[in-house]
């Protein structure tokens, strides 16, 4: 399985919301070496664009170009090895190239990286004090706002740099200049830069070829891209002799470190330096911590982000005494680590060092590469980061005016200010929608009327509510239905006076609101609360996250059962009643069989999202499909079901679902089909589980990036690679799949994270499901790098 932008990083040992089941010992050997195997060749391909990053940030700030190679080593050494997001890859920030320019200009160098270390110092102090979570707080549609913001500033620039020109102070000054650039390029430096991109994205297809060419391919694109197109056009600019532009990497000899300010400016200047202080603390840890979050969302895994802060301060202050830039958490830099297969803190370790070791010995190798075909390889990973998978994700969550307010603020304004944008447009939203309410008036048959609210009754609601309230007609019976939202003083008095004069003239009014308790308001305004004469008192599809929605006392499992069927009734079937009369005339006509346990806690409609229609579903004690070649332990019902389902349905997957916590795996552990005495009929049930206890001694199941907990989980998911294997004992199974019209799937919930996971078919390892758009697997390559393949179940 190839993973990509998916991959898992390894979870910070200190990690406050580590899933459950993170691993917290070393990896063995076996697995260290694959891992090194995925981490060397991404930190070559993020050191491609971290060299020419540092030195264009470098020059951008007017300070000495070795300062900009000073922060790259130093956020790639230091915060890989103490920061708390192993995948992230810092270095010179970007968003404080202008603050950076004028602390420059205006104290020089030396104070400059003064005041670097100062905020590293206070990044450290912030981060013992923990109060880096705050960032899980920020709005994914601003998280993925900004990710597009830096992508498209970062492209605006590389792209006049692949054209031969230079790019300028800001994406406003680059989108003005871009139409000029476009008329008169630079014709050597435009080829270098398209013979990049296109080996850029040529290269890992190169197992696609036909016959030998494609055995070769596969084996050359296991080379990372980046650098096979670095390369690629290196060797064409120093072959062709282009006269192009050049990696200029910088002399030692006059490199300055940080000095403290003098006791005077101290003394005259100090709270302009504390501001400057501030305000580099501020941006530094807003952008790596956002970045941070990014980084976490793209991987599927959970950052330590005290431990995160901790580490970019540390970096800050020894990069500022070492006479460097500020560092700080880089969406470009990060992305690009993940996109290049990064499995652990390594890769951004690694590429601290390549990038200590070009700036001391490589100086001489790394001069023939082309500035245009590094900007190539930058412009290409910004554009990446422009997901149109994320815009639509945004926009279906109504959150698409955050996300480009987010993209403009960071395009034109930079980072600190497009996320601020961006922040005060979520939160406008959310005042709104916490603001909106709808009144319904609705005329019943008997004469009556009934007036339904939905949405928080605010101040704000008043006027609305009390022109819906003037339009019905005095004397009239009044049902006012609440849906259960906030309803504030103003707007509880609004409704109290109009209920009062209205039945002044003789009209009748009850006033009731949908809780979850069923409470109703009484004529004089208080709450009674009680009013639902049965065990359930939630409302449709809410009832059952809790228990605390039945009574506890109640006796009688069947009434609470009918109570159950009655509320089905009234709620849920109005709304499903017209696709049920649908499948009543049609005919089922499922694209799945789903073979899973008996277990009460599994419910296959909910874990898949699927309602009527979707599933043909086979339930028995620990999902088993019985082997005809089992003697006394076959069961035809399994096979008729699997037979109907694959000759008549024409089904095109078999998912067999196994669950954690099984009592069937524990039973056949433990020894219950071998029980001396005559067989019970769960005891020769058990027996067709004894393929899956041989299974388990010779090639036990694993997990893509966790152990297994116990034994039991161990059985539960080898059981579940052993069903799919007996399910090939049928020969109508066995027929369609060999011609390719039906696939079998393994899949694996564990109740206690409600994480499903799925089988994938070349590494035999059981893949956590992604919460992705479709609740996709991880390790799938998608549109926008992160999990997009539709699972098969």
């Amino acid at each position: 399985m190839t993973l990509d932008i998916s991959s898992a990083p390894t979870p910070s040992d200190t990690t406050d919301h580590a899933p459950p089941s993170a691993p917290t010992g070393p990896p063995p050997p076996g697995a260290r070496r694959a891992q090194l195997l995925r981490d060397v060749p991404a930190s070559l391909a993020v050191f491609l664009i971290a060299v020419p990053f540092s030195l264009g940030i470098a020059l951008a700030t007017g300070a000495p170009l070795t300062a900009g190679l000073v922060s790259a080593a130093v956020g790639g050494l230091v915060v890989g090895l103490l920061g708390g997001t192993p995948l992230q890859v810092s270095g010179p920030s970007a968003a404080l190239t202008v603050v950076t320019a004028g602390l420059l200009a205006q104290y020089g160098w030396q104070i400059a990286c003064a005041v670097t270390v100062a905020a590293g110092l206070l990044q450290l102090l912030l981060g013992s004090l923990r109060v880096a979570r705050a960032a899980l707080a920020v709005s994914p549609a601003i998280v993925h706002g900004m990710l597009a913001g830096v992508g498209l500033t970062i492209a605006l620039a590389q792209l006049h740099v692949v054209l031969g020109g230079s790019p300028q102070s800001s994406a406003a000054a680059n989108l003005v200049a871009l139409p000029a650039q476009l008329a008169g390029p630079h014709l050597p430096a435009l080829a270098v830069g398209l013979v990049s991109i296109a080996v850029l994205f040529g290269w890992p297809r190169l197992d696609r070829l036909p016959g030998r060419a494609g055995e070769l391919g596969g084996r050359l694109a296991k080379i990372p891209a980046a650098l096979a197109s670095v390369a690629a056009a290196t060797a064409l600019a120093v072959f062709a002799g282009l006269r192009l532009a050049r990696v200029e990497l910088p002399e030692w000899d006059h490199h300055v470190l940080a000095s403290m300010p003098p006791a005077s400016l101290l003394a005259q200047q100090w709270p302009a330096l504390v501001a400057a202080v501030l305000t580099v603390t501020a941006v530094a840890s807003v952008e790596s911590l956002l970045s941070a979050v990014a980084v976490d969302r793209m991987s599927h895994s959970s950052s330590d982000l005290d431990r995160e802060l901790r580490g970019q301060g540390a970096a800050n202050l020894l990069s500022g005494l070492l006479g460097g830039l500020p560092v700080a958490g880089g969406a470009v830099r990060s992305t690009a680590n993940i996109q290049a297969g990064a499995a652990t803190r390594m890769s951004t370790v690694l590429h601290g060092c390549w990038v200590l070791l070009a700036a001391v010995a490589l100086t001489g190798g790394l001069r023939h590469i082309p500035l245009a075909a590094l900007a190539a390889l930058v412009l290409v990973v910004g554009v990446q980061m422009v997901s149109f998978a994320h815009i639509r994700r945004v926009h279906r969550h109504r959150e698409f005016p955050v996300y480009l307010a987010t993209v403009l603020g960071v395009v034109l304004l930079g980072v600190p200010l497009g996320v601020t944008i961006g922040g005060a447009v979520a939160a406008l939203l959310a005042l709104y929608r916490l603001t909106r309410a709808h009144v319904d008036v609705v005329a019943e048959a008997d004469g009556s009327y009934a007036v339904r609210t939905h949405g928080p009754l605010t101040f704000a609601a008043v006027p609305k509510l009390s022109r819906a309230l003037a339009r019905i007609p005095v004397g009239s019976s009044v049902t006012v239905c609440h849906d259960g939202s906030f309803l504030d003083h103003a707007a509880y008095e609004a409704l109290h006076v109009w209920r009062a004069g209205h039945q002044a003239t003789g009209g009748r009014v009850a006033i009731l609101t949908k809780r979850q308790e069923g409470e109703v308001l009484d004529p004089d305004g208080t709450l009674r609360s009680g009013s639902s004469t049965g065990p359930h008192r939630c409302r449709a599809w809410t009832p059952w996250v809790g228990h605390h929605c039945i009574e506890q006392g109640s006796d009688d499992p069947h009434g609470r059962l009918l109570d159950g069927v009655r509320g089905f009734q009234q709620h849920t079937a109005p709304l499903v009643r017209k696709e049920l009369a649908r499948l009543a005339r049609d005919g089922q006509t499922p694209s799945q069989l789903f073979l899973t346990c008996a277990d009460s806690r599994m419910v296959t409609s909910m874990i898949t999202n699927s309602g009527p229609g979707d599933l043909f579903t086979v339930r028995n004690v620990g999902n088993l499909v019985p082997a005809p070649h089992e003697p006394g332990a076959a069961d035809d019902s399994v096979a008729a079901a699997v037979q109907y389902a694959v000759e008549v349905l024409e089904v095109g997957s078999i998912t067999v679902c196994g669950h954690s916590g099984c009592g069937a795996m524990k039973a056949l552990l433990d020894g219950v089909h071998e029980q001396p005495g005559p067989p019970t009929a769960l005891t020769r049930w058990l027996r067709n589980g004894r393929g899956s206890l041989a299974r388990l001694r010779r090639v036990p199941a694993e997990f893509e990036g966790r152990p297994v907990v116990d034994t039991v989980e161990q059985l539960c998911i080898t059981n579940v690679v052993q069903q799919l294997d007996q399910l090939l004992a049928n020969p109508a199974v066995e027929r369609r799949v060999a011609s390719g019209e039906l696939r079998l799937v393994g899949m694996y919930f564990d109740f206690a994270t409600a994480q499903a996971y799925v089988l994938d078919q070349d590494s035999g390892r059981f893949v956590p499901v992604s919460a992705g758009p479709a609740g996709l697997p991880e390790g799938q390559d998608g549109p926008d790098g992160q999990a997009e393949q539709e699972l098969a179940a």
